[in-house]
């Protein structure tokens, strides 16, 4: 007899903090090892949010239970920071504020699915995604895309994709791994297509403020607004304010789909952390100079990723768009010998790379679409130079 239920059992473990957890093990035991695997930037929190969380640890109101939604305080500035932000309009009883934005997608998809509900997901996607889903009694049904599409779903393929059980269509950009942004009138087809066919719409917005160039983020409520009532939005402050290790996110939707959310965090969870809380008001209400200063970090180390893998013999990759990620094509690079060993697809790549060159990266198969990787480019411009000269002079060998 299993001693974990089936349902737990059946859950992969995080492939990207696995890659991570490796690398720093490494790293631990004197290896020179450089990291593309981090799904977080490489910034600090910025002073004035550390400063509110630390006045609030000493406020006895803190270390009491507060509502298990949120503090009313942090829920009326993320409504006002969502319209500051992407021209969408919602109550702060339309907000429930979660233990990080991987909270968000798991309470957003058991508040829709029920058992054999159908839900469209691209790929690649993030790893989390699947899990949530399967867990939440949902099945997902994964559309791929590739390069040559710059890794964006089409109205056809969902409608190809679209059953009598399709209940959710989940919406990510920019999009983590593969940096890709949708254009605003892209974004309008794909929530015109979700409102005619009463196809409910989880949007992850977690990335927002990190767009490079000419791209530009819209959320998809405010171009098709028609669809708010059939729209879950989940965010939150990790990757917009370096506050990884905070775990405040949050998920807005139509009142009775929060209400329901509320109710089950209020068993499962009950409050995010008060002083984290407090950090999280003082980053949605406060200025976003500290953010433009990571964006413009992370425009510049794209351009130079995109470059450098180009560079190299059987890699060729999209310039990322937004979040902070590259997702080259690595087909060039199997079943050909690399230092005396053949990788036959990009998890024995990843391996190879990782004990010849001490350089860590993400395979495809992690995100759902093998033959490519995710190198974050969240880390110093030096070490990003050193890493992927590494795989150069690996791959010359």
């Amino acid at each position: 007899m299993n001693r974990t239920s089936a349902r737990l059992a059946a859950i992969a473990p995080s492939a990207t903090l696995a890659v991570d957890a490796k690398a720093k093990a490494m790293k631990a035991e004197g290896e020179n090892v450089i990291g593309f695997g981090a799904g977080e930037p490489d910034f600090g929190t910025p002073q004035h949010i550390v400063d509110a969380a630390i006045v609030a640890c000493s406020d006895v109101k803190n270390h009491r239970y507060s509502p298990a939604g949120g503090r009313p305080e942090l829920k009326e500035a993320i409504a006002a920071k969502t319209m500051r932000d992407s021209g969408f309009e919602c109550a702060p009883s339309q907000v429930l504020v979660t233990n990080g934005g991987k909270h968000a997608v798991y309470t957003a998809f058991a508040a829709l699915c029920d058992p054999g509900d159908e839900v469209i997901c691209p790929a690649p996607y993030w790893t989390t995604y699947p899990e949530a889903i399967t867990l939440a009694g949902g099945v997902p049904v994964v559309v791929d895309t590739d390069a040559a599409s710059g890794f964006q779903v089409t109205v056809e393929q969902l409608d190809a994709a679209y059953t009598d059980r399709t209940k959710v269509l989940l919406f990510v950009s920019p999009d983590n791994p593969s940096g890709s942004v949708y254009s605003p009138e892209a974004v309008r087809a794909i929530g015109e297509w979700a409102l005619a066919k009463g196809v409910w719409v989880i949007t992850d917005e977690i990335y927002e403020h990190l767009t490079y160039g000419a791209h530009e983020f819209v959320s998809m409520p405010t171009v098709v607004p028609g669809l708010a009532d059939q729209c879950i939005i989940v965010n939150g402050v990790a990757k917009t304010y370096a506050m990884t290790g905070w775990r405040v996110g949050w998920m807005i939707g139509p009142q009775d789909v929060v209400k329901a959310s509320t109710n089950f965090q209020s068993h499962a969870t009950s409050n995010v952390a008060n002083v984290s809380q407090m950090a999280a008001l003082a980053a949605v209400a406060g200025p976003l100079d500290a953010v433009y200063e990571m964006r413009t970090a992370f425009a510049r180390r794209a351009k130079t990723m995109h470059a450098m893998l180009n560079a190299i013999d059987g890699i060729t990759c999209l310039e990322p768009q937004g979040a902070f990620y590259a997702y080259p094509d690595l087909t060039g690079l199997l079943n050909r010998p690399i230092d005396g060993v053949t990788a036959t697809n990009t998890l024995e790549l990843a391996d190879l790379v990782l004990g010849k060159a001490k350089v860590a990266f993400v395979p495809g198969e992690a995100f759902g679409l093998g033959g490519y990787g995710r190198f974050s480019f969240a880390l110093s411009d030096d070490d990003l130079a050193e890493g992927l000269d590494r795989v150069a002079a690996l791959v010359a060998k």
